[in-house]
């Protein structure tokens, strides 16, 4: 049916309803341009058929918001930290007119919901860890249809309509069972600690642990518990599978990996090669330990992931051109690399993620930059 078509039969009231719907509807699509990116060095695709976008440039400043979900975590925390460090940051703030943070747990709906009341106040760019990758398909449409900028990151947005911004997580999971099938010359009995149930992170981290050791050839056994990427949960989990299974051969943790070396050292279990995250506290027992036995790979990527995702946030409603989906780089420490006050920091706290920067980006925070900040919803 055409413009004038609706106009006739919907009167002069319904008329203005239809012709800002058809202007909203104008702009909301970006449109699909040449590459490459406006900042190359920061904005990489994620592979040679990844679409570049380019929405229609607006006047700032803008009204950005945050929608997290689940935030009972110290890499949740640091995350929310970070944000409110990056929007405090003088060329950030001048491009704000506000910055809103919500988290709203492990309840999808009430994410859903969240992301809702930001498209019904107008905000200008919504930015997400997305608790379920498949649920989001109505508000993504939503989100277009009203001409918002939606980036996700971390746990991505299963759509080619928003912009994801995210490392290789599978690819994090191939790499930890590299590791294990290195020092396991005969495979073994592997405890992997998961993190959130339902979560793309969760999910693809798994699925390459477990093509990687079946590719092998070798004999695992594999006990999976759940952490949901916090110390304390992890640290728990972990003593109750040395209780049920004893001894483990090898260990990989997708986060509350601190946990996980401190329930071992308080049920005597034995040192061995263990795959997991880049928390602070677990490079500290891998520095320590490694004459023990504790050989680790530490590798993942730091909470200011969501200081990129508010980057590419910012240039897309400059209409700067974008890559649909960024794939940024993993920081990873290796035995025998670990060195004090380079890849990890004694004197600092242990739940603290290393490696939290992104120089290509031009994101870089020192860990009281981002710790004097507040995990609150504001």
């Amino acid at each position: 049916m055409s413009l004038n078509s609706l106009l006739k039969q919907t009167g002069a009231l319904g008329a203005a309803a239809v012709i800002a719907l058809s202007a909203a509807a104008a702009v909301a699509a970006p449109e699909i341009v040449a590459g490459p990116a406006s900042d190359q060095a920061c904005y990489v695709p994620w592979s040679k058929d990844t679409k570049f976008f380019q929405y229609a440039a607006k006047k700032g400043p803008y009204r950005i918001a945050l929608a997290n979900g689940y935030v009972a975590n110290t890499w949740r925390i640091q995350m929310i930290q970070t944000a409110k460090a990056y929007a405090a940051l003088p060329a950030v703030a001048a491009d704000l007119k506000e910055f809103k943070v919500v988290s709203t747990g492990e309840d999808v709906a009430a994410q859903i919901s969240a992301i809702n009341n930001f498209i019904d106040s107008g905000f200008d760019a919504i930015v997400v860890n997305a608790q379920n990758p498949q649920a989001f398909a109505p508000v993504i449409r939503r989100a277009k249809q009203a001409g918002i900028v939606l980036v996700a990151f971390d746990n991505i947005l299963d759509t080619q309509d928003a912009i994801n911004v995210n490392v290789d997580q599978k690819g994090l999971g191939e790499l930890w069972a590299h590791w294990l099938d290195k020092h396991l010359a005969k495979g073994g009995k592997i405890l992997e600690v998961r993190g959130v149930a339902g979560t793309s992170v969760d999910t693809d981290r798994h699925q390459g642990i477990h093509e990687v050791l079946k590719s092998t050839g070798k004999k695992w056994e594999v006990i999976e518990v759940s952490g949901k990427w916090d110390d304390g949960t992890a640290q728990k989990a972990t003593a109750d599978a040395i209780a049920v299974h004893g001894r483990f051969d090898g260990i990989t943790a997708q986060g509350g990996d601190t946990g996980v070396v401190q329930a071992m050292i308080d049920a005597k279990h034995p040192f061995v090669p263990f795959a997991g995250e880049t928390e602070n506290g677990f490079r500290k027992f891998c520095g320590k330990h490694s004459g023990d036995g504790l050989l680790c790979s530490s590798a993942g990527t730091g909470p200011a992931q969501v200081a990129v995702a508010m980057k590419t946030a910012i240039d897309a409603l400059k209409g700067k051109v974008v890559p649909q989906s960024i794939k940024l780089p993993l920081a990873i420490v290796e035995h025998p690399g670990f060195k004090d006050g380079e890849n990890y920091y004694s004197n600092e706290s242990d739940n603290f993620f290393v490696g939290n920067s992104f120089p290509t980006c031009g994101i870089e925070f020192t860990a009281q930059e981002i710790m004097k900040q507040t995990k609150d919803n504001k």
